[in-house]
């Protein structure tokens, strides 16, 4: 029974829930991320640099043996991997920079203080009214 309980602490722990929220969100927002390259950024820079696709290109080695398949070495589709890796990549670059300056300008923004508490007030009131009377 200990090895049950303990399970179960360790799986109602805030770290475990929290890391499981942020890997189900973490999915979520790679989805984004790739719906966003894939449909924004990809098609205008496909147009720009003439609709190139590397995944065509192969090396085709031949068969050692007449019963052996030849063996493609498909350096095209890792060349599309790593351009598709990089684009991903800056894109994330520029959202988590956006968010960033996002944040700087809500923690540079002037605090506004709490009006002081009533008591200050009317001893302020009662300060400027003998203020007067002198």
């Amino acid at each position: 029974m200990s090895v049950i309980k303990e399970f179960r602490e360790f799986a109602v722990k805030g770290n475990v829930v929290d890391m499981a929220v942020g890997i189900i969100i973490g999915a979520a927002f790679g989805k984004i991320v790739s719906s966003l390259v894939s449909d924004v950024v990809t098609p205008p820079l496909g147009y720009v640099i003439g609709g190139v696709d590397f995944t065509d290109l192969a090396v085709t080695l031949p068969a050692i043996t007449e019963s052996a398949e030849a063996v493609t070495i498909r350096y095209g589709a890792f060349l599309q991997t790593v351009f598709d890796f990089t684009i991903v990549a800056f894109a994330i670059f520029l959202i988590i920079k956006l968010i960033n300056r996002v944040r700087r300008k809500e923690e540079a923004a002037p605090a506004v203080p709490p009006p002081p508490p009533r008591q200050e007030v009317l001893l302020e009131e009662i300060r400027d009214l003998l203020k007067e009377k002198r």
